[in-house]
């Protein structure tokens, strides 16, 4: 499946007003890619969504295997994501009245040695002051080869010991640790989660409910399920939860097939549900919106995105709505 070309203007059939025009956002999850699946997704194309009405004013780059480091030795080949976003975030920095990419997490091969680890993340933090934390998502499905965004290919990945080991050492280093992952692994992830209670961890994309391929018809039918789940997790104190990231293909809604894409309305009557149940259990103060951009790009656009989340946010208290916009990521990323 590749990004269509036509993708923007297919965006633009749905107009609307901004919601809450002065809020201020900091949008904790987006990527960078100069190519990939026929689009390319750098500082312009970050811009011109952040710039279209909302107050975005930094941003938090999430790694997704760009700009790899090729020469180097495979344990570093990260590294070169780190410089290829610490370059556009200094292009950034020139023009401050534009969101401004305020912290970079990368990825690191958390099965590693304990020397060798701690010597690709101190590579990661030279090469740019920006960096605050390791994702190495833990995402595997038996039908994940099925998927527009497979995961990676180890199975029971958050059990092995040694990758344990490594998310540990990321709190001894004060280093966050993000991932994504389908909802069978939700337990798996638990138990990792109680594993590393001196790491702050956190979860993307509410846990990926499935609602494709064998769980197609069936998201709604495991709701309940669903709900146990994240209250589960959400009793480590440790977890924090990205509130975002449940649009992409495989999440079910089948917005990224229709000629016109959702409202804000929309998507909120679809999905508010999980965003009220997250923000319940984990609480605002370990909650924070994201865009998944340019992930979720592929069923809705940018300002539809944050009106959505403005019109979910309304019925809590402004200290709340404060946290969950911008206070909660500029806390757990150090921005």
């Amino acid at each position: 499946m590749q990004y269509p070309e036509n993708l923007n203007a297919w965006h633009d059939q749905v107009r609307e007003d901004i919601i809450d025009p002065e809020r201020e956002i900091t949008d904790p999850h987006h990527h960078f890619w100069a190519e990939r699946l026929g689009s390319t997704y750098e500082l312009d194309e970050l811009w011109s969504d952040t710039q279209s009405g909302h107050r975005v004013t930094r941003t938090v780059f999430i790694e997704c295997r760009s700009g790899y480091d090729l020469d180097a030795p495979k344990p570093f080949a990260p590294v070169g994501e780190t410089r290829y976003v610490a370059a556009i975030a200094a292009e950034a920095a020139k023009q401050p009245g534009k969101a401004q990419i305020a912290g970079i997490v990368a990825h690191a091969d958390l099965h590693l040695d304990p020397d060798t680890l701690n010597a690709v993340l101190d590579a990661h933090e030279e090469a740019s002051n920006l960096f605050r934390g390791i994702r190495h998502a833990g995402a595997w499905d038996e039908e994940r080869e099925k998927f527009m965004f497979k995961g990676q290919p180890i199975p029971h990945l958050y059990l092995k010991p040694d990758f344990q080991r490594g998310v540990q050492l990321l709190g001894a280093r004060g280093l966050t640790y993000d991932t994504w992952h389908f909802h069978p692994q939700n337990g798996e992830f638990l138990q990792l989660a109680k594993s590393c209670p001196d790491t702050t961890i956190i979860l993307n994309h509410f846990g990926g409910p499935i609602g494709t391929h064998r769980f197609a018809g069936k998201r709604e039918d495991r709701f309940a399920e669903w709900q146990d789940e994240m209250a589960a997790i959400a009793e480590c104190p440790n977890v924090v939860a990205k509130l975002g990231g449940l649009a992409m293909p495989f999440n079910g809604f089948g917005w990224d097939g229709r000629d016109k894409p959702p409202s804000s309305d929309e998507l909120v009557a679809a999905q508010a549900q999980y965003y009220h149940h997250m923000i319940d259990v984990f609480g605002p103060d370990r909650a924070m919106f994201e865009s998944n951009f340019p992930v979720d790009k592929l069923s809705v656009g940018y300002v539809t995105y944050w009106n959505a989340m403005k019109k979910i946010a309304a019925r809590y208290p402004e200290a709340a709505q404060q946290a969950m916009f911008s206070g909660t990521a500029n806390r757990i990323y150090r921005l």
